[in-house]
């Protein structure tokens, strides 16, 4: 019987032979939908995505976009109303789309839970109260696979995004303030829209 050298690829063959077993095989990750803006026109993105270090750690999950107080607020991507309501004060819609969900704050809605929407659909009107751009009116707009938070602007194919400082009348030209943030996920950050670049 001939003795199988140390660099005999032992390990390849190994591999291979696991891989041809019944449920072993790799599963395809589903590519991220195509959505729609949920203010139109295009808004501009007053603040972008930074996602905590830790679960409970401080960061935005989230972005904000520019609006109106009244403006109507309109479903990202088709799904069902999953939440409408008040959390801590503030008005919120959830939609949930298989197995990801997007928020919308803050928001009046009408809506029932349980309401069909498809990608553009009218799911209520922008508040003021809550607006994480006080005094001025804008949208929170969040996204989540699970627990996991992930950047909405990934879920606009054009990719056009412009990021203006929350006062608009003094431009923003110094940028060493920013830093990026350790991330440890990497569901949390999109290679292609890295915002804080």
């Amino acid at each position: 019987m001939k003795r199988l050298s140390s660099r005999h690829p032992v390990v390849i063959s190994v591999v291979s032979a696991l891989l041809l077993l019944p449920g072993a095989r790799a599963t395809a990750v589903e590519p991220d939908p195509v959505g729609v803006w949920p203010l139109r026109p295009a808004p501009e993105v007053v603040h972008g995505f930074a996602p905590p270090t830790d679960l409970w750690g401080a960061g935005h999950r989230g972005v904000d976009l520019a609006g109106s107080v009244g403006q109507s607020v309109h479903s990202a991507l088709p799904g069902t109303i999953a939440f409408v309501g008040y959390v801590a004060g503030k008005p919120v819609v959830t939609i949930a789309h298989g197995a990801t969900r997007t928020t919308y704050e803050p928001v009046r809605s009408r809506l029932p839970v349980g309401r069909s929407v498809s990608a553009g659909d009218r799911i209520g009107s922008l508040e003021l109260a809550f607006s994480h751009c006080f005094p001025a009116a804008c949208l929170h707009w969040g996204w989540l696979r699970g627990a996991v938070y992930r950047n909405p602007l990934d879920l606009i194919e054009d990719g056009g995004v412009r990021l203006l400082p929350l006062w608009r009348d003094a431009p923003e030209t110094d940028r060493t303030h920013w830093s990026p943030l350790p991330l440890p996920y990497a569901e949390w950050s999109s290679p292609a829209q890295d915002l804080r670049s």
